[in-house]
Order: C-alpha cells, then sequence, then structure tokens
C-alpha cells in the first residue's frame, strides 16, 4: 500500500482553515496540522482548532507560540477597537484595521521550516480572494510569490523537491466554501471565526469576521451553528 503525500495545514480554527483541512484528507494527504498563538485577542481559535483537529481525525499537530503583541498594528494584536457592524459591501474596499502585518507570511514561513523537516512539499492555506477583508496576503499574486520563495530559501528546493503552495478556497465564495465543506462533513459547529468572541467563545455576531460568516451559511442555505452572544 502506497503511503500518503505529507502535506502541512494552516490550521486557524476557523470556517476556510477547516474546510481546507478537509480537502487535503480527501485529496490523499497525509496532514499536518500548524496553528499559532500569536497574541491574538480571538484566541478562542485555538480551542477551536483543537475540536477541528479531534474531528478530523489529524493526529500530528503543532501549536507555536509567536507573541506578534509587542509590533501591534492590528485590532487584533493591539488595544485598537474591532471594527463593528460594517456592510458587507464595504468589506475588500480597504484594507482594515484587523490586518496582522506580515501574519500570513510569518505562518507561512514557518510552515514551510515544519514542512521541509517532515519531507512535506505541499502546504495548505485557507486564504480566500473573493469574501475576505481585504487583506493584501490573501491575493493570488502573493502566494504565487511565496511559493517562488520557498522554493528559493530552501534545501529542499535547490535539491529539486518543489514546493506547493495550495490554496483551494482562493476564488470560492464564503457561500461555495459552507458547502463544499459541509459536503466534506466537516463540523462547521466546532469552528469560531469571530474577532472578539467572549471568554466562552460565544460570537459578537458584529464583526466582520462574523457578518462574512453568516452571510455564507445564509446564501448556502444552510443552518448557521454558530453560537452568538445576543
Amino acid at each position: 500500500m502506497m503511503s500518503r503525500p505529507a502535506a502541512v495545514v494552516l490550521l486557524s480554527g476557523g470556517v476556510d482553515s477547516a474546510t481546507v483541512a478537509a480537502q487535503a484528507l480527501a485529496d490523499g494527504f497525509d496532514v499536518s496540522a500548524l496553528s499559532f498563538r500569536y497574541g491574538q485577542r480571538h484566541a478562542a481559535e485555538l480551542d477551536a482548532a483543537t475540536r477541528v483537529a479531534h474531528a478530523l481525525g489529524l493526529a500530528r499537530r503543532l501549536v507555536l507560540d509567536i507573541d506578534l503583541r509587542p509590533i501591534g498594528g492590528s485590532a487584533l494584536t493591539a488595544d485598537l477597537p474591532v471594527p463593528t457592524d460594517r456592510p458587507t459591501a464595504d468589506m475588500g474596499s480597504d484594507i482594515p484595521v484587523t490586518y496582522v502585518p506580515a501574519r500570513n507570511t510569518i505562518f507561512l514561513s514557518l510552515a514551510l521550516a515544519w514542512a521541509e523537516v517532515l519531507g512535506a512539499q505541499d502546504i495548505f492555506i485557507g486564504a480566500n480572494a473573493l469574501d475576505y477583508s481585504g487583506y493584501p496576503d490573501c491575493r493570488p499574486e502573493y502566494l504565487r510569490a511565496f511559493e517562488t520563495l520557498a522554493n528559493l530559501a530552501t534545501r529542499a528546493g535547490v535539491e529539486g523537491r518543489r514546493f506547493t503552495v495550495h490554496a483551494p478556497l482562493l476564488h470560492l465564495t464564503k457561500a461555495e466554501i459552507v458547502r463544499r465543506g459541509t459536503a466534506l462533513g466537516v463540523d462547521y459547529a466546532v469552528t469560531v471565526s469571530c474577532y472578539a468572541p467572549d471568554a466562552d467563545g460565544a460570537a459578537c455576531g458584529r464583526c466582520d469576521a462574523c457578518r462574512l460568516r453568516r452571510k455564507g451559511f445564509e446564501e448556502a442555505g444552510l443552518p448557521d451553528p454558530t453560537r452568538y452572544r445576543t
């Protein structure tokens, strides 16, 4: 019996990353999940990532501590208010204060390091270029550039073991993501998307992440299992 190819999946515990992990499994990869405790105010997502990993049967998971709070510059890592009640039509028109400087570059770089050690040539990320909040590091040109960097900056790349960065949700709407994950058996009740959940992990229902999530379930015609505060 042939062994499955190894892959590293960035797992935050939200809708997109849970769907990507399920997709990687369905595509036949042996998935190792990588999560980060980076000083984010919505640390409930780490508990959600643990639940997702268990639900999907991921035996290998690594949680790295990287404190980005001293750098600041984001409502997720500094004492800045999280925007609420923005019309979804306005999202993506600018780069919001919830953007964490260079976050995906930091995360992908560490995923690349772990992938090289594991002998994996595939890295999965839940980046999305349609229903997203204007983050520059979710664009397809960025992901192509990082893949080029990965193959220039590593021993594996120089020796001809090429890395591929997979973003299977890149061109899907949130509704299409929810439908795909549902078809793959993802239990979205265990996920957390909110930027400002309470101590028990209940979602605010008002931040950009909550509004995009709710919109996705509504447009998919599926019940939203999110536990909201109100």
